[in-house]
């Protein structure tokens, strides 16, 4: 019963995201298949003798590698909600970069605050009031492991995440012409502002595994995902939540606008959010929306999406 308890206490809140040389994921087609067979059929065995563990400090060449990002001359004012999560470790070498104002920057896995999650707008609320009247060029929350991060404007509103993979793709796209990918579920105005800044803009199936395998297929500089995700090349195709706020503040500074004044031409289309149902009859039910509206553009890169 203990182990039974132990296990409903620790899986909701923590996981790992499998990865070979060079942060190249396992998926369900490359590893995750083979690991879950060898499990279910007890084929595999103890270590013969236990493993080796090295220690190296990176963050140097970490934040070195970094700030060859940074083009604003000055210290942009921003909030940062870390959420008593991972990202109070991560930004520590970004503080003299930033005039930050932190928001719950206490380690605590207990999340006293609120749930380290910024895809869910109601934790997003405390970082709204905080920079509203602050004089901010924007806020940045981060989740629990800082490989998502959410983003107000100067007067507090949500931008939403297709809306700042366009505003990174301008910042990728001034240094010259790149391919970027981008969740099917964006707006339209995505592909729109990466042709509009010479780049080449490529969907891309939801799902960390193939986000990554299809930037290197493509060699895709940049990869935005509906999630909060961000993926860089510079970073072995992984997520880098900083390296986004870097660039959403080197396009404030070039411009020489606020983030609203730089959102408001994106708002240009209507957009429902990602509504969720659970369904017996997924087949059956994917069948009938393909019927229903087979005179569009419709393609399976993820489910069925109809234009």
């Amino acid at each position: 019963m203990a182990a039974s308890w132990l296990r409903r206490l620790i899986i909701p809140r923590n996981g790992f995201k499998l990865c070979k040389e060079s942060a190249i994921p396992l998926s369900g087609t490359h590893g995750i298949n083979d690991i879950e067979n060898i499990i279910n059929d007890g084929s595999y065995a103890p270590a013969c003798s236990g493993g080796n563990r090295s220690e190296f400090d990176i963050s140097k060449e970490y934040y070195n590698k970094v700030y060859q990002y940074i083009e604003f001359s000055h210290k942009p004012k921003i909030e940062v909600d870390f959420a008593n999560a991972m990202g109070i470790v991560e930004f520590t070498g970004f503080r003299g970069r930033f005039d930050v104002s932190p928001l719950f920057d206490d380690l605590d896995g207990n999340f006293p605050n609120h749930e380290a999650n910024p895809l869910k707008i109601e934790t997003l609320e405390e970082l709204q009031k905080l920079v509203v009247g602050s004089k901010s060029e924007f806020g940045a929350s981060f989740d629990g492991d800082t490989d998502r991060c959410g983003f107000v404007d100067e007067n507090g509103d949500v931008v939403t995440m297709d809306l700042i993979t366009a505003i990174i793709a301008q910042d990728i796209l001034s240094r010259g012409s790149a391919m970027i990918l981008y969740d099917l579920r964006s707006s339209w105005v995505v592909p729109e502002v990466i042709e509009a800044n010479g780049g080449t803009p490529v969907k891309c199936r939801v799902g960390h595994a193939f986000i990554k395998t299809q930037m290197r297929e493509c060699d895709a500089t940049f990869a935005g995902k509906l999630a909060r995700h961000y993926y860089f090349k510079e970073s072995f195709t992984a997520e880098s939540s900083v390296l986004a706020l870097i660039m959403v503040a080197n396009v404030i500074a070039k411009s020489g606008k606020t983030l609203s004044e730089i959102v408001q031409p994106l708002r240009k289309y209507h957009s429902s959010g990602e509504i969720n149902f659970r369904i017996n009859n997924s087949a059956e039910v994917l069948e009938k929306i393909k019927e229903k509206y087979n005179d569009g553009n419709q393609f399976e890169l993820d489910g069925i999406s109809t234009e």
